[in-house]
């Protein structure tokens, strides 16, 4: 479907930085807004931005891009002190601040913005009224099992490129980016060539790797980087908000990286598109958004 225009756009201070923003809708609709956290780290909002076709039942949709990455500040001279979970809740308090909706929201976050977002929620902020974990790890030890797991299930060949790459560190070679292709495919987005929005969001993090590439590492299932040992499966009973949980049959966030969520949060339902891998907003567009809809409007 057409991704509907913004109703605005701007930028919010954040510590002497900029943070990009984009409104879908009128914040000062009686439905409490929706803002949408994307994933990566570091990987910009485009490839989400179908989300804001909600914007269409009179709920203003938030879309933004988190510092590092798309239209806010790039700070690629900052090392791995800097690039913290802390950092991006601080900036999300910031945002929901600056535009006047902290005292009632929605939180949708996809992959790690789901992780950021359950990080949010254990907080218990007085202003959340729904979360939305989508396509999210409760840990990346789980996450890692997994990711181990579908490239054993990947042809003989591709594991060999991706095993000979890894150990040589040269993973931005064509012939290991060949092979990270067809575990996209089968993981990450089925619909190949993939649309636009999701390609924008690829070729970012492309133009700028200094955020995944520190926090996560150099792809989806080669993580090297700082959130390696990230887990909130200890903490996650603390969410105090009903909760929607979506992920796809073929994922990579598989549902053993995504089940802590569904046995520990108190109010939680969880819902697997059996068409979709990672990105069921874009496989399976129109169901995603009527699922998602309805469950925002239960609890306004």
């Amino acid at each position: 479907m057409p991704i509907p225009e913004p109703t605005s756009t701007g930028a919010i201070d954040f510590r002497g930085w900029q943070t990009w923003y984009r409104v879908t809708g009128d914040l000062r609709s009686p439905k409490t807004p929706l803002v949408v956290l994307h994933g990566g780290p570091g990987a910009a909002h485009n490839y989400a931005l179908s989300i804001a076709g909600i914007a269409s039942s009179g709920r203003a949709v938030v879309h933004y891009d988190q510092l590092g990455i798309g239209n806010s500040t790039h700070l690629p001279e900052k090392g791995a002190d800097f690039w913290t979970v802390q950092l991006f809740l601080d900036e999300l308090d910031n945002l929901l601040g600056a535009l006047g909706i902290a005292g009632r929201y929605h939180v949708l976050g996809q992959s790690w913005g789901g992780m950021l977002a359950a990080e949010h929620a254990v907080r218990r902020p007085a202003g959340l009224r729904g979360l939305v974990i989508a396509n999210s790890p409760a840990s990346m030890e789980l996450w890692l099992s997994e990711a181990n797991r579908l490239r054993s299930l990947l042809p003989a060949d591709v594991q060999k490129t991706m095993l000979t790459h890894e150990a040589a560190g040269t993973t931005d070679h064509p012939d290991y980016k060949a092979a990270e292709a067809v575990f996209n495919a089968r993981h990450v987005c089925r619909i190949v060539p993939n649309p636009p929005e999701v390609t924008a969001t690829f070729d970012a993090i492309e133009a700028d790797p200094t955020v995944y590439h520190t926090m996560n590492g150099p792809n989806e299932f080669h993580v090297v980087g700082t959130l390696k040992d990230w887990t909130i499966i200890d903490r996650v009973d603390r969410v105090a908000v009903p909760t929607l949980l979506i992920s796809g049959r073929h994922d990579e966030a598989t549902e053993a990286t995504v089940r802590p969520y569904a046995d520990r949060i108190p109010d939680v339902r969880w819902e697997i598109f059996e068409n979709s891998s990672h990105m069921p907003h874009v496989e399976e567009e129109e169901s995603y958004l009527r699922l998602v809809g309805a469950f925002l409007d239960e609890n306004d």
